[in-house]
């Protein structure tokens, strides 16, 4: 293990993206006794991150998009300091990838790149327009081919990525299960307080980029409520642009994450079939199996390979499917408490902070 400085190159500030906090932030400490000392460097400031995905002032956006471009030249200028570089996705957002071609082919340092979308790909859900071009989706197998090791989130990923560089690692998006998802640290909503007398609830949690998954759902909520007395609590950045009788929106936030989530009794997880959602990496079902809650799953990307159908959740494809699942919970209470207790499980021993660490430190190597 080498010692010394480690730059980390995000796209957002320190603490505030999913993508950040549970591949690598999450690890600091383990690094810092290591003797890596971890130093962040965003692209956007938390003022531009929060305006980032909302209506903004198109001239403000620029302003912050500039003050990135700005930082990141002064940036060029400190890289002798560090011994790695880790880049999260990009160096910056747009264009072609000359900074990650001056860190690599000019001064010669060594990029552990790493990502955890089919970023080379276009979002499906997304729509086409002047920024998609702009994103330079082909400047992904570049920055591959310059970089010292890979970091890729899954299998898919990886496979994409071996066809232009042999050092790759497959270092999954994991969960802290002692320090922040485990249900006895937090006395309210434990599974016991949920089915002592509160409405059931089926729970969805993640970004605006990720809710028109959820749409897919809707059929299946529209029926399951003429049948079933229960809760649909959307937990995200940005409200749902639809509206069903059993919907409860809340924002979410870092401070009351957990506790959030602890109120789910059901979590799902729907996707669509894709190359784009094949490179997922399941975390909204490794958050609600970490916390003992039973998850319902599109069998898509890495879901297969985190969720057993039938013993520690349930894989659903068509709406027929989803409608039994979900049925077959609701109505079963066992059931759910014993595919809770086998997600965390699995969790724990394959997907956990505690599992994944010397796998993550080979990374520094």
């Amino acid at each position: 293990m080498s010692t010394g400085k480690i730059l980390f190159i995000t796209p957002y500030p320190l603490g505030k993206a999913p993508s950040q906090r549970f591949r690598f932030e999450q690890y600091f400490d383990l690094l810092k006794k290591q003797g890596l000392n971890p130093v962040t460097a965003p692209f956007f400031s938390e003022k531009g991150w929060k305006i980032l995905y909302y209506k903004s002032p198109v001239l403000l956006k620029s302003f912050y998009f500039l003050s990135g471009i700005f930082n990141r030249l002064l940036l060029l200028l400190t890289l002798s300091r560090y011994h790695f570089i880790f880049i999260h996705r990009e160096v910056v957002p747009l264009g072609p990838p000359v900074f990650e071609w001056i860190i690599s082919k000019i001064l010669g340092k060594k990029i552990i790149f790493d990502f955890d979308d089919a970023i080379w790909l276009n979002d499906p859900q997304e729509k086409i327009s002047l920024l998609t071009f702009l994103k330079w989706k082909s400047k992904v197998k570049h920055v591959i081919q310059w970089s010292y090791k890979i970091s890729c989130g899954n299998d898919f990923l990886a496979t994409f990525a071996r066809q232009f560089n042999s050092r790759i690692i497959v270092n999954p998006t994991t969960i802290d299960t002692r320090t922040l998802h485990n249900p006895p640290l937090f006395k309210l909503n434990t599974p016991e307080d949920k089915e002592n007398g509160q409405k059931l609830i089926i729970g969805w949690t993640g970004t605006h980029t990720t809710l028109p998954y959820l749409e897919y759902l809707l059929p299946v909520f529209k029926q399951l409520e003429k049948e079933f007395d229960f809760e649909l609590l959307v937990i995200a950045n940005k409200q749902p642009n639809f509206s069903l009788p059993s919907l409860r929106f809340k924002y979410w936030n870092k401070e009351t994450e957990i506790e959030d989530l602890l109120a789910v009794s059901i979590g799902v997880m729907p996707l669509s079939n894709d190359p784009w959602s094949q490179g997922k990496c399941g975390f909204k079902a490794l958050q609600f199996m970490a916390l003992n809650i039973p998850c319902v799953c599109s069998p898509v990307g890495v879901n297969s390979s985190i969720i057993e159908h039938g013993h520690n959740g349930l894989l659903c494809d068509t709406h027929e499917e989803w409608m039994a699942g979900l049925a077959t919970l609701i109505k079963n209470e066992t059931l759910r408490k014993l595919m809770g207790e086998k997600g965390r499980q699995k969790v724990i021993q394959s997907f956990s902070v505690d599992s994944n660490t010397s796998n993550f430190l080979s990374l520094f190597e």
